[in-house]
Parts: structure tokens; sequence; C-alpha cells
């Protein structure tokens, strides 16, 4: 029985994570293996949308123990299926499956579109979703002779003796707006947009800078140009290859998305508890 003296603290419902990627997905592993760990505690990705139906991060997301639910939404597929549609029926569908996802927060890992303002104003609360397109998308498929290895989370793996997990229940409210975060290859206001580790490495060549970075930045109307969380330097050594700078990029990015959601995911809980 409880005394006046004894305190009871409610348990902390486990926030939900939805990951937008386009490919092999190892920033999505990076979230994966963080979940409900000390480095991302209290949270769990529950939702994996991909730009292309092929993308190994699908298999990636398949394969956990629980399994996660996973959608594809390919630009040039959509606007084949939607006869007289636009990008920005496109992105108001993007949208539609997020939001349908019930997520705390969103994090892009690499997904390659950029998003408009019809994403960001369903996400932010300002206008509705589109109603279901009338034609379902495809159905995602692993991709072919892909030789990473998936998961590298023991607990996960098909052959670990382990009991079914559940996914966390989503809120009874969606409350808005939702935040949603990006992954970027580059220091704030350099290299915006797309092969920014490309053009940092051609910069170095010429002479025009000494380093690049990755920064974890909030998602805005500008490209890349959101508030960032997070900046980390990255050092460009002489005699690198592109393929030395990428693997030193990419070591980076798998810490540095998992800290950027934790910071949101604790400013959530801030606001909720105040």
């Amino acid at each position: 029985m409880t005394t006046l003296h004894e305190t009871i603290v409610p348990t902390q419902r486990v926030r939900r994570i939805t990951v937008l990627i386009s490919g092999s997905g190892t920033n999505l592993q990076a979230l994966l293996d963080a979940a409900s760990t000390p480095r991302l505690p209290n949270a769990a990705i529950t939702y994996v949308l991909s730009s292309r139906s092929n993308a190994y991060g699908l298999t990636r997301a398949k394969t956990q123990n629980p399994p996660i639910p996973t959608s594809v939404c390919a630009l040039k597929t959509f606007l084949n299926r939607n006869p007289g549609s636009t990008r920005e029926h496109y992105d108001g569908e993007v949208a539609r499956q997020v939001l349908q996802s019930r997520p705390d927060i969103v994090v892009l890992a690499g997904w390659m579109h950029i998003l408009s303002d019809r994403f960001l104003e369903v996400l932010n609360g300002e206008k509705e979703a589109p109603p279901k397109p009338a034609l379902p998308p495809p159905e995602p498929k692993s991709l072919p002779n892909q030789t990473e290895p998936i998961p590298s989370n023991d607990s996960s793996s098909p052959t670990a003796e382990t009991e079914q997990k559940t996914l966390p229940s989503p809120p009874s409210t969606q409350h808005f707006p939702i935040p949603i975060i990006n992954l970027h290859p580059a220091l704030p206001g350099a290299f915006d947009g797309a092969n920014a580790i490309g053009r940092a490495f051609e910069a170095f060549q010429e002479g025009e800078v000494k380093n690049t970075g990755v920064m974890v930045h909030r998602v805005v109307a500008e490209v890349d140009r959101g508030e960032p969380l997070l900046v980390k330097d990255v050092e460009i050594k002489e005699g690198d290859t592109l393929e030395d700078l990428e693997a030193r990029i990419h070591q980076v990015e798998h810490e540095i998305i998992v800290d950027g959601a934790r910071i949101v995911l604790e400013e959530l809980e801030k606001e909720t508890s105040s």
C-alpha cells in the first residue's frame, strides 16, 4: 500500500519514431541498434518509409523483432499510377503515410527527395492529409545481391532464442507539430542539397575548404537550412580518396543521427511533463 510519503512515478510512454530512407539503411540500422538503450532510451522505431521499393533498409526493418511495418512511396511510380498528379500531390501522399504511422518524431535518414511545404503543412497540423490514392503503392522488396550483414543487434537475429516482442501502441491523440529532423553530410550553410560529400571533396582538392562535417538539423522549407541540433567536423586528409572521406563521414553519421533523435525526444518529454 502506498503511504503519504511515497511518490508514484508514472511509466513513460515509449516514443514512436518513423524513419524515411532511400537506400541501404545503415543510418536506420544505427537507430535500430540504439533504440531502447541508454543512447536512445524509451523509444522505438515503429515505421519505415522508403522512396525506393528495393531499398535494403526495408529488409533491415522487416527482420527486426518485432518486424517493423514498412511502405514504399516512389515518386515516379506515384506519378505514373495517378495521372494528372504533381510533385505536391506526391509530397502530400508521403505526409499521409507518415501521419498514418502515428509518430512522435520523424527522422530523415538518407531520404533522397526534397520535401515541400505540402509535407510540412500536414506534419505541422496546418492542413489535413490528403485522401488515400485509389491505386495502392507497390509492395516493398529487398535489394538483390545485397552483401551487408543485417541486423547488427543480436537480439533480433533469426537464430536468437528470444520471445516475440511488440511495438509500442500509438498515442490516443496525435500532437502537432510533429518534429522532423534530417541528417546532412555537410556543415551548416555549406554544400546544401545533393552530393554534399563529393562537392566537399572537390572543394578540398581545389584548396577552397580544409574540412567538412555532418549535421542533424530541423527540417524547414529551405533545403538543409533548418536549425542545427548537432554539428560535427570531419577531417579531410591529404591523400584521401572520395571513398576514404565517405567512410569517415558515415562513421560520424551513425553516431550523430542517434544523438539528434535523443535531443528531440528529451525536448518532448520536458514539454509533456511541464
